[in-house]
């Protein structure tokens, strides 16, 4: 890849997540944070995406953002309200600028170019308050405007005067720290007016402190240019678009200005200037007296582009309206707090650092697997200094995956606009409630994510909510609910779906089970198991083949998939009141805290945050239920006991409970039962491979590890022990202690 194509690559990296910030300000304003600080977020999206699409000539992309870039413009400056029409407006134009960027990428095909003229339209209605604008330039031909003929008076005022731009500009521009902290530079802010026409330019450091005061963060120097060239304010002001917030910059015309002032310390620096300027000849003075800016940031919206060949604007700007000063509006928008240093990292290198420490922890257990077995004494070097080698190795696998660890944010930020489209298609009135955005995760899960989710979301409009006529008829608000939650419990992740619609309506899945040949008509199931019936393939309650459903592969694809990453999934529904499904997931992929046991001489690994507490039974606490299942009495309750090596087929006969120790789990669900082992080895930190890629999959083990002594062991799937083999382990042979 050529340094002109990685510099576009990473220029659509930017673009998702400016589109990602941009959805959040969105639905910051449709919840009424009107705020100007919020606004001016929307504006600075769009405008970025604008500036980085013209450097590579994505001439559709610019057309599109500039027309919302100009309707926010109008909003931030207090000309239009941010009402709820235009709101609306807005989240629609976000979904096409989307699609424009997709198309720009190559990800997507071109367009709908109706709807994009459309909302081009819209857009401008908005932002000129229902009059078509009138196109004053031959230019604006390519941004799609259409020329309307209209009657002038007889008689026109002379405005030739005020509309002839000034013969020449005095720029004073005195940039801040948290400029050069961005990434940007002054020179080449200079070259730019260079393009524009002849430049003077002067460089005052009188604000220069002495070195022992200087701080390398502040900046001291202040540039005063003058251009002469007959170009209008807005072509000036386009120059400084990207570091308006971050400096103070005052635009004078050279006819009221004068000439260039003298300092009176020192005579300025003053170099004429033109398409060939020295800026490194420029900047030697200012670099000898001030620091260095701060290491580069990553590429973000102030992405440095190439220059174009022209000189004129990538998109004419319309014409100049009197406002207020831009001082104001970047005192509003200047940041808190200066952003932190993040760089971008391709993920093949993380995951091989991952699977290096992988490595690097099972050495380390080895290690100490030899020391325990030469009989070293705990108190010797040796011993205690591969105990602070473990501590070690678990702070470096902490930090490495916390490396991959990011917010389910991404995902989330990306419904708001599915939900939009599917309650259009459906005419339906559907809000969507996000909560636990901020919940982490590892980055393979939460790129996985995205489909079920999509699934669930449009099964929840299509099939849970009713039609608003349904809706008013049981006493419910026209408009649906659809929530979508992450949250952690019990060292994994769950994603919870929940609607307040119909429900399942379990006689007709029953029946379509039926005639489709899924069950047998003399069936007998739980409500569970009838819920259940709609995650089989070929299963579907539309009546009508759409593009939102009715192929019966939507759920069976969810369970897959989830499946795949190590997750389940579940549901709870009543009828009239709405359903949640609920996925849940490992937090990782590549490492787990897991308490090593003993059953049947077999050493297997139990997930240590499902482990509740461990005990040794006593006879008085071991009973059978209708002398087949074994309880145990565990405070005030009994728990199913359950011989794991019997389950698992590593013993034909069960243990005498007395002579083990019981584990107390606790499912996903909220389920108790007691594991029966032999024995407990200790904890440890295990890396987890998956036993399906290697092998086969395996019921009632989640996955696998190496020991330390290079032993295979098996990690088991504590809620399928408990919810799916319990019952096919429970024989009345069972012996109890007499």
């Amino acid at each position: 890849m050529d340094a002109f194509e990685a510099i576009k690559a990473t220029f659509f990296q930017e673009c998702d997540e400016l589109l990602a910030d941009l959805e959040q300000k969105l639905m910051l304003l449709e919840q009424g944070q009107t705020d100007l600080e919020t606004i001016n977020a929307v504006f600075r999206a769009v405008h970025s995406v604008k500036g980085g699409a013209g450097a590579f000539g994505l001439e559709d992309l610019v057309r599109f953002a500039h027309v919302f870039e100009t309707l926010m413009d109008e909003l931030r400056a207090g000309r239009k309200p941010c009402d709820p029409v235009t709101i609306k407006t807005l989240l629609r134009a976000s979904d096409v600028l989307a699609d424009h960027i997709q198309a720009a990428q190559g990800l997507a095909p071109a367009v709908d170019e109706a709807r994009s003229a459309g909302l081009v339209a819209e857009l401008e209605m908005l932002t000129h308050g229902g009059e078509a604008p009138v196109v004053v330039e031959a230019e604006e031909d390519d941004f799609g405007f259409t020329p309307m003929a209209f009657d002038m008076p007889l008689e026109l005022p002379d405005i030739s005067a005020a509309a002839e731009p000034a013969s020449g500009w005095r720029i004073v521009f005195r940039p801040h720290g948290r400029m050069y902290a961005s990434a940007n530079e002054t020179g080449l802010l200079l070259r730019e007016l260079a393009r524009l026409g002849p430049t003077t330019v002067a460089l005052d450091e009188g604000e220069v402190p002495m070195l022992e005061t200087l701080n390398v963060e502040d900046g001291c120097l202040t540039w005063t240019v003058e251009l002469s060239a007959a170009v209008d304010e807005a072509a000036v002001r386009e120059v400084f678009d990207f570091v308006e917030a971050d400096c103070d910059l005052t635009l004078t015309p050279l006819d009221a200005a004068g000439s260039a002032p003298v300092f009176e310390d020192e005579p300025p620096a003053i170099l004429p200037a033109s398409d060939d300027l020295d800026i490194a000849a420029l900047l030697a003075k200012a670099t000898a007296v001030a620091a260095p800016a701060p290491a580069p940031q990553p590429i973000t919206s102030q992405l440095i582009t190439p220059q174009p060949v022209a000189p004129q604007p990538v998109a004419p700007e319309p014409a100049p309206v009197v406002s207020a000063p831009p001082q104001s509006v970047a005192s509003a928008a200047a940041p808190a707090a200066p952003a932190p240093v993040t760089i971008r990292v391709d993920l093949d290198r993380v995951d091989r650092l991952i699977n290096v420490v992988g490595e690097l922890v099972i050495q380390q257990a080895m290690l100490s697997q030899r020391v325990l077995e030469s009989g070293l004494a705990r108190s010797s070097g040796i011993a205690l200094g591969m105990e602070d080698l473990e501590l070690l190795t678990r702070e470096i696998q902490d930090s490495v995956m916390a490396i991959r660890a990011q917010p389910v944010k991404s995902v989330f930020q990306r419904m708001p606009r599915l939900v939009r489209e599917v309650a259009d298609m459906v005419s339906k009135q559907v809000r969507l409630v996000t909560a636990g955005e901020d919940t982490e995760v590892d980055k393979t899960v939460v790129e996985r994510l995205a489909e079920p989710i999509t699934h669930m979301l449009r099964n929840a409009i299509d099939h849970g909510l009713e039609t608003p006529e349904e809706r008013l008829a049981a006493g419910k608000p026209a408009e649906g609910v659809v929530r979508l939650a992450a949250l952690h419990r019990s060292g994994r992740i769950v994603i919870e779906i929940s609607d307040d619609g119909r429900g399942i309506n379990r006689e007709r899945v029953r029946k379509i089970a039926v005639d489709k040949g899924l069950i047998a008509a003399d069936a007998v199931l739980t409500d569970e198991q009838t819920d259940n019936l709609i995650f089989l393939p070929g299963f579907s309650t539309a009546a009508v083949v759409s593009d939102i459903s009715g192929r019966g592969v939507g759920m069976d694809v969810v369970k897959r998939s989830i499946q795949a990453l190590g997750g389940r999934i579940s549901i709870s529904s009543v009828p009239g009141k709405g359903s949640t499904f609920t996925l849940s997931l490992p937090l990782t992929l590549a490492v787990l805290d897991g308490m090593v046991v003993t059953a049947a001489e077999q050493t297997l690994i139990t997930p240590l945050p499902t482990i509740v507490e461990s005990l040794t039974p006593q006879a008085a606490d071991l009973h059978h239920v209708g002398g087949v299942d074994p309880v145990i009495r565990f405070r005030d309750r009994f728990l199913p006991l359950i011989d794991v090596a019997l389950t698992l087929g590593f013993r034909d006969t069960p243990m005498t409970p007395t002579d083990g120790v019981a584990v107390v789990v606790e499912t996903e669900g909220g389920q108790q039962a007691a594991l029966l082992f032999e024995a407990i080895q200790g904890q440890r930190q295990v890396v987890i491979k998956s036993l399906e890629t290697n092998y086969q999959p395996v019921e009632g083990v989640a996955a696998a590890t190496i020991l330390g002594d290079g032993r295979v062991a098996l990690i088991l799937d504590v809620d399928v022990l408990v919810t799916d083999m319990r019952r096919k382990s429970f024989r009345p042979d069972f012996k109890l202690a007499s």
